[in-house]
């Protein structure tokens, strides 16, 4: 049997949007206003996003004065990152050509 824990933290990570936050905050961190802005995503959806990331502990947020500044998760987040670039690099021509995630491709493209 799968553990909840496992679809979920799967899930979290399935978000578009949550995604491009998590790949934006791999060059370094940022408030919620610079996330927007550079994603050229809505405040509101930002935040209902970096909400999730936070709770789940993907990202790190930290008060700067006014502004909560958001940095990935190091002590796990980044590794993952560095151990799913190597996977990818490895059999990313694999996931292209896989048929059972041929309807997947096709949303995201």
């Amino acid at each position: 049997m799968i553990k909840t824990s496992y679809v979920l933290f799967f899930k979290a990570l399935s978000n578009h949007t949550r995604l491009r936050i998590i790949d934006l905050l791999r060059k370094g961190p940022r408030n919620a206003t610079e996330i927007g802005e550079a994603l050229d995503i809505e405040q509101s959806m930002v935040s209902h996003n970096l909400a999730c990331l936070i709770n789940c502990g993907f990202v790190m947020a930290n008060q700067n004065g006014k502004n909560k500044v958001c940095s990935l998760n190091k002590q796990t987040v980044i590794p993952l990152l560095e151990i799913m670039d190597r996977h990818i690099k490895e059999y990313g021509k694999n996931l292209e050509e896989c048929e059972v995630l041929k309807d997947v491709r096709k949303a995201i493209k």
